[in-house]
């Protein structure tokens, strides 16, 4: 089987694994949610063997790789990277959203706190594991936590990291019920006005608004094997051409890997993985990202709370390009 053909049969399996997974689930389908993400691991492996020996990955390739089920989550990199870890939760309205995970520790001896975007339970990646964190899909309550600690976090002048990796916003009917364009743009307004200096990390998936919810950062950091992006490739080539299949061509042209999105000034560096990918050594690809941590922590540190809104506004309002017609 080509890598075109097998390209084909994973983007298959992936809209059946969404059908089945946003339906409430049978044991029986439990099973063959299992067995489909089996097979879409195994094909993965094989085109990005393939590719590793043949040449140039393709920005798929790289979107394959932001989405593999053994990549680092959130809660791999802050056991690897922290210490004195405590995680604290609810919104004070709703519920508490286990996609979303705050808490304060410390990297290096000094205080920081940490919110992150969390796909699976940690070092548990069972279907029902992946269920309960509702598959890295915030909810409306998750934001509002996110910002309430951040706020806290902010009184005390406390570094803020965020891990981003989320496909989006979770999209159900409850959601929206419960105000959930309201929470995202809440959320990106009083990140601009946050008194600490913030720090966002593209671990995997960076989706949309649902990542820019916890992302509306200082500084920018994107994994080598990560997208960040408005809209899936998939979500994309069905608006554009009408049919899903033409990820590829639609991925290519979107500029969502990291080297585009430094390249217009939306990423602020790029931080290397091992081997063919973070989902190869967690331990590695944690002991990779903490120089450069250090760096922007370093680097926004000292700056005064006024200098830092001033700087992020700014950095935000460069965003973009366009063109006036006379």
């Amino acid at each position: 089987m080509s890598s075109t053909e097998k390209t084909a049969q994973i983007q298959a399996l992936e809209t059946q694994l969404t059908q089945l997974s946003s339906a409430p689930h049978t044991p029986e389908q439990d099973a063959e949610i299992r067995k489909l993400q089996v097979r879409v691991r195994e094909l993965q492996q094989e085109i990005l063997g393939a590719t590793n020996g043949g040449g140039e990955m393709t920005p798929m390739d790289r979107v394959r790789l932001a989405r593999h089920p053994e990549r680092p989550y959130a809660l791999d990199f802050i056991h690897l990277l922290f210490t004195d870890f405590h995680e604290l939760h609810g919104d004070r309205r709703f519920a508490d959203d286990p996609a979303i995970v705050c808490g304060f520790a410390r990297f290096e001896g000094e205080p920081i706190f940490i919110v992150g975007q969390q796909k699976a339970n940690y070092k548990q990646r069972k279907m029902e594991d992946r269920k309960y964190r509702n598959f890295g899909m915030p909810k409306p309550e998750g934001y509002r936590k996110a910002i309430r600690l951040m706020q806290m976090a902010a009184k005390f002048r406390r570094p803020i990291v965020s891990f981003i990796d989320t496909p989006g916003a979770y999209p159900g009917i409850e959601a929206e019920e419960r105000g959930q364009g309201e929470a995202i743009a809440r959320n990106i307004i009083e990140m601009m006005r946050l008194a600490s200096p913030t720090i966002g990390i593209i671990i995997g998936e960076g989706g949309s608004g649902g990542a820019l919810a916890v992302g509306a950062c200082d500084r920018i950091l994107m994994l080598e094997n990560t997208i960040y992006s408005v809209i899936s490739p998939e979500g994309c080539a069905s608006i554009l051409w009408r049919d899903a299949s033409q990820a590829d061509k639609a991925a290519a042209a979107m500029k969502i890997t990291p080297e585009p999105l430094k390249e217009a000034g939306i990423v602020d560096e790029i931080v290397p993985e091992p081997g063919e990918g973070a989902h190869t050594d967690h331990a590695a690809a944690a002991e990779l990202l903490k120089p450069y941590l250090a760096k922007q922590l370093e680097a926004l540190r000292g700056l005064p709370p006024e200098k830092l809104m001033e700087q992020r506004y700014a950095r935000y309002c460069r965003l973009g390009a366009f063109v006036v017609e006379d």
